[in-house]
């Protein structure tokens, strides 16, 4: 049987994994993260802030520049990082680029007493991507609001929207569970007591509505709200493996404030070794063809012991 979680026994988390996975990953330094590249699994450093969120923009860009009436083509993005959005609302502008036939996807939302929070909710992921960055864009230039779409607790027009457009690049974070968007590891629950869930049965989620880890709950509630975690909900909607799939490429972006130094190293060490394990969520990308990791060089760390 698998060890118990250190932080929450009743759920799986990273804590479950064999001791000699984490060490591991512990050891890696800047140039063994680098060498972990392999096809399929792509790792790119960044020296500075600027040039990280200028590269994570023009992601959206680099999509969008691909929409045609005959193929209308876009990007899902995330909440964390969020820096990049004010980013790509003036690279549009600045570019005159026309977003009649671009789509957008949001990557997930909180659910309060069962449905998606709206957005005049402090918190609403919509509104913190409508206030960074599609409000920021011209209006003769913006892509029509029904090519933006947010997920929602009935989940089946979000689901069907996959179908309307390509889905160049999912974009998204790393949380310190160790999930891309709300992803997060399942409860430790029968059938799955004493294992976790199968890589091919968690790949079968498509978006959906969701429990959330208690380090979720602590983590959005130190990024968002100054840790008052009273205010952060307990369940969110999310995109799912399902779509993730559908994803031509996904780039997952580290700043170096979302997750630490150790979560940082054992995603890129699982998904370069394919060692999937849904008590990891980030490394069931391990499947996907296309994948890449990006690291703001100073906010790496290391994993070494400094009392303070």
């Amino acid at each position: 049987m698998r060890a118990m979680s250190k932080i929450a026994p009743e759920w799986w988390d990273y804590t479950t994994l064999d001791r000699e996975i984490l060490d591991e990953a512990a050891r890696l330094g800047p140039d063994d993260i680098a060498g972990l590249a392999r096809d399929g699994f792509k790792i790119e450093f960044y020296d500075t802030v600027e040039d990280f969120f200028l590269a994570e923009a023009l992601e959206y860009i680099d999509a969008w520049k691909q929409a045609t009436p005959e193929q209308p083509a876009g990007i899902c993005g995330p909440i964390g990082p969020t820096e990049q959005l004010p980013l790509v609302a003036r690279l549009v502008n600045a570019m005159d680029l026309d977003l009649s036939n671009a789509h957008f996807w949001g990557m997930d939302e909180w659910v309060i007493d069962g449905r998606e929070a709206p957005e005049s909710f402090p918190l609403s992921f919509a509104k913190a991507d409508m206030d960074l960055c599609f409000n920021r864009i011209r209006e003769d230039l913006r892509m029509p609001r029904e090519n933006i779409h947010f997920p929602a607790a009935d989940a089946a027009e979000y689901i069907a929207s996959w179908d309307s457009a390509r889905c160049v690049t999912m974009q998204g974070g790393q949380g310190e569970v160790k999930h891309w968007a709300f992803n997060d590891p399942p409860h430790r629950k029968e059938p799955y007591m004493d294992e976790p869930p199968p890589p091919e049965a968690f790949r079968k989620l498509a978006t959906r509505v969701v429990d959330l880890h208690p380090m979720t709950l602590i983590q959005n509630a130190r990024t968002s709200g100054g840790g008052v975690v009273q205010n952060v909900p307990h369940n969110a909607v999310t995109v799912g493996p399902v779509e993730t799939w559908q994803a031509e490429k996904v780039s997952i972006w580290h700043p170096g404030h979302h997750d630490n130094p150790f979560g940082m190293r054992l995603s890129a060490l699982m998904i370069s070794k394919q060692i999937p394990d849904s008590s990891v969520p980030m490394s069931l990308l391990a499947d996907h063809p296309n994948v890449q990791f990006n690291y703001l060089l100073p906010g790496l760390g290391t994993c070494d012991v400094e009392m303070h």
